[in-house]
């Protein structure tokens, strides 16, 4: 890792980097099929297992209720990771986040349910969810943020990319597993006692995960911002707060950032988790069904993700962004008509070209969000900017899902809630600055300035932040 210069800028792969990019993937996948397992689990099974005197679907409105409350846990992760990623380096918080995470989610499999507990049962499932949460909200900023960091400036789309495939990596695996297990138990097994199974596997999981993550160190360009901080510390110059700075200098990249997510966010939730509810308790489809059905559109999602952060690399991250946003305020319309077929392969096919329209805004997400912000906040700006945003977009989006479809009885207002966080996202993008050419070393305090020289030769006050 030595030797690697602060900011590359030649198109051949820095040495090491392709370590970096598998710690980050796999650890994003574990982390994400945690994370998805319980969405799934909550659409499928929670509702009984948590809350069994209610009716279906409001069973499955408290589960899904449980699932939003995660969401907020999210912003309070990405604070607290962003602040001492920033401070003492990115990989030392991604071995705790995903400490964190595997440990809430193998404790979802042992917990007792609400017949053998009562209503401790979904307090402690709840609790759990909100650990899930938490590390997850500084998963995410410091994973792509490592590998932005160490990758060079020509490709940076494409291998920053390759972290964000962890999310539909970790949804395959998590739908694989409960494909799996409704292929070979019966409902009633799989409520019983089968709906653990997948999450005592995280740990194992997190075992390899840790392993493989241990191996990285933090990049050149944060070892340079850290040793001109400690330079500064020594004489007695106060280096502010990440959170000060990102508030002062960068709040408009944070509102980009924010209304960036808003189509990106809602509409993977609502194709990939509301839609199992949807299938099975309003189209009467089988588990296993709808469950391959994703299990399809992720594996695709999973080839595709790199392409687009390929083709970001190319023609710039807004113009690939917008593509995806409105493709999918388009696509989101005949997606449910295809769905209320009841035809797998319309099922597959809605499912998988929603799947390549997020693909479009997910892929070029991870380097355009890094670009924004400077060496020694980069962890906690793009972190508040991402995870904020869940908390509006992602959190409510299947709780919000399934109210609509109760209280229409159709798909229509589901269709025409996307549509509305398209448009959020597409108005964001008109306002945010191409930084496909930014160079990490050099990050302007604001979107609307140029660049700075080279990091080395500037003060932390204006290159590191």
């Amino acid at each position: 890792m030595a030797g690697i210069p602060a900011a590359a800028n030649a198109p051949t792969r820095p040495r090491g980097l392709g370590r970096v990019v598998g710690a980050s993937l796999i650890g994003t996948t574990i982390e994400w099929y945690d994370y998805f397992l319980y969405g799934s689990a909550a659409a499928l099974v929670f509702g009984k297992v948590f809350f069994p005197k209610s009716d279906p679907l409001t069973g499955t409105l408290l589960a899904f209720l449980t699932y939003a409350i995660g969401f907020a846990a999210r912003p309070i992760g990405a604070l607290v990771f962003g602040h001492f990623g920033d401070r003492i380096g990115r990989k030392k918080l991604l071995v705790v986040s995903l400490l964190m995470m595997g440990t809430a989610t193998t404790l979802i499999g042992c917990l007792p349910t609400y017949n053998a507990i009562g209503v401790a049962a979904p307090l402690l499932l709840t609790t759990l969810r909100v650990i899930q949460g938490f590390a997850l909200g500084g998963e995410w900023g410091g994973a792509v943020i490592l590998v932005s960091e160490h990758g060079d400036a020509k490709r940076r789309g494409f291998w920053a990319s390759w972290p964000q495939g962890g999310a539909p990596l970790g949804n395959l695996l998590a739908v694989g597993v409960l494909t799996l297990l409704t292929s070979v138990q019966s409902n009633s097994a799989i409520v019983s006692w089968g709906w653990r199974i997948p999450f005592l596997l995280s740990a194992l999981l997190v075992g390899v995960g840790l392993w493989i993550r241990m191996s990285v160190e933090d990049s050149p360009v944060f070892q340079d911002a850290l040793a001109r901080a400690e330079t500064h510390k020594a004489e007695q110059t106060a280096e502010p707060a990440p959170l000060f700075v990102v508030l002062r200098h960068h709040w408009k990249d944070v509102l980009v950032a924010m209304g960036a997510r808003m189509a990106e966010n809602i509409s993977y939730y609502v194709i990939t988790t509301f839609i199992l509810a949807y299938c099975v308790e309003h189209l009467k489809i089988k588990e296993h069904t709808a469950l391959n059905a994703v299990l399809i559109g992720s594996a695709i999602q999973f080839c595709l993700i790199p392409l687009f952060g390929a083709l970001s690399d190319r023609i710039g991250r807004r113009p690939v962004y917008l593509a995806g946003a409105i493709g999918m305020a388009a696509w989101i319309w005949p997606f449910f008509s295809l769905v209320d077929t009841k035809s797998f392969p319309a099922l597959a096919l809605a499912i998988t070209v929603g799947l390549v329209f997020h693909s479009a805004m997910y892929a070029p997400q991870a380097a355009f969000f890094a670009e924004m912000f400077g060496t020694r906040v980069r962890y906690s700006g793009a972190s508040i900017g991402a995870q904020f945003a869940s908390v509006a977009a992602g959190a409510p989006a299947p709780l919000i899902a399934t109210a609509l479809l109760a209280s229409s009885g159709n798909a229509s207002p589901i269709s025409l809630y996307v549509g509305v966080a398209a448009a959020i996202t597409v108005v964001a993008l008109l306002f945010a600055k191409e930084t496909r050419d930014r160079d990490l070393a050099a990050v302007a305090p604001s979107s609307g300035s140029a660049p700075a020289s080279s990091e080395r030769d500037l003060a932390p006050s204006r290159a590191d932040y």
